[in-house]
């Protein structure tokens, strides 16, 4: 169970999201047809699904990650960062109950493993802060211990992520390159990608 982990990509998502100038939201990402908004309505979509997984809550079948984030839907942009913040600590809340890890929950699809949503779920925002960053000409700052329960997530949905169309092919790291730029690499994004 990696609840502090989760609470850790959560954090880095977030204090990232903050830290983007709202002048930089046209900018391109790595992220192959999105913006850096594009960037952080997914990861405000990430947050709301976080929130709902964890709580076994039902979501609305409307919803898909292709449209503005419910929450997001008619407020200025320079707002958004709030407003993730907000939703993603209910999201890490609920994530911290161990009771949240055991049995199944669902993403919207059928129902899978809690354990390997929220494992899925802490490689999402960590590898969603470090685009959102390097589209701005930042870095992200990932503890090791961080990055090899990124990788271990990463590794795990990266067959289906590459099926479905939302990895891109493998890009090759040095088998001695940190865990965490392994996992870039491993979801398809180049780790010494620049805008």
């Amino acid at each position: 169970m990696h609840t502090n982990f989760l609470r850790q990509s959560v954090d880095l998502a977030v204090a990232t999201i903050r830290d983007t100038d709202l002048a930089r939201y046209d900018d391109p990402s790595p992220c192959a047809e999105y913006a850096v908004r594009d960037v952080v309505n997914h990861l405000a979509f990430g947050f709301l699904l976080a929130r709902l997984s964890g709580t076994r809550e039902p979501w609305d079948p409307s919803w898909t990650a292709a449209d503005r984030t419910p929450y997001l839907v008619g407020l200025p942009e320079d707002k958004w960062a709030q407003a993730c913040a907000d939703e993603a600590e209910a999201a890490a809340g609920a994530w911290a109950d161990p009771a949240a890890w055991e049995g199944e929950s669902s993403m919207g699809g059928g129902p899978m493993p809690a354990a390997a949503i929220g494992s899925m779920l802490t490689a999402e925002f960590a590898v969603h802060a470090w685009d959102l960053a390097v589209a701005t000409g930042r870095t992200v700052d990932v503890p090791d211990e961080l990055g090899a329960v990124v990788l271990e997530g990463v590794l795990a949905m990266a067959p289906s992520g590459r099926d479905g169309g939302w990895f891109g092919a493998e890009v090759t790291a040095p088998a001695d390159a940190p865990a965490f730029e392994r996992a870039l690499a491993a979801s398809g994004r180049d780790p010494r990608w620049t805008p």
